[in-house]
Formats: C-alpha cells, structure tokens, sequence
C-alpha cells in the first residue's frame, strides 16, 4: 500500500491523534508549498516517522510525473494545433 494512503487511514481513523494532526500538517504544507516545522516528525514513534519520510519521497516522485504529464499535455496540444484542417 503506498504511503500516502496508509497516512489517509491514519487521519481517517482518529482525526484528533497526535499522529494524524502531525500527517494533516505535513500533507497540507506539500500541498500549499509552506513551510513545516522538521522538529514535529520528532514527535513520531519510529515506524510513523518512517511513513512520513515515505510520503516526501512519493510526494517528490508523483510531483515529477506530474510535471512529465504537462509536458506531455502541452506537447500533444501544439501537434494538434499544427495539423492539417481537412
């Protein structure tokens, strides 16, 4: 199961946790591009810490597809504007 659905689960279950506020935090500043405090993945057990570390890593890996995935957009989108009319 990827990361971020085990940290989906991990909210869903118990929104108010310590842990679950802790993944809201981080999974809402990737969204956003702010700022988080590093020192909060302190207050993770191990194998949370280890999930959050997973979820930056996916994270920077789906954000670089996505960036393939536009280029590739915008690409078909200017072929389509050179072809032809029939």
């Amino acid at each position: 199961m990827r990361a971020i659905k085990k940290v989906r689960q991990v909210i869903a279950h118990e929104p108010l946790d310590q842990t679950a506020q802790i993944f809201a935090r981080l999974i809402s500043s990737l969204v956003d591009e702010v700022d988080f405090s590093l020192k909060d993945l302190y207050e993770l057990d191990a194998s949370d810490f280890q999930l959050a570390m997973d979820i930056l890593q996916e994270w920077r890996l789906d954000r670089y597809y996505m960036g393939k995935a536009k280029t590739f957009d915008v690409a078909m989108q200017a072929l389509q504007l050179n072809k032809p009319k029939a």
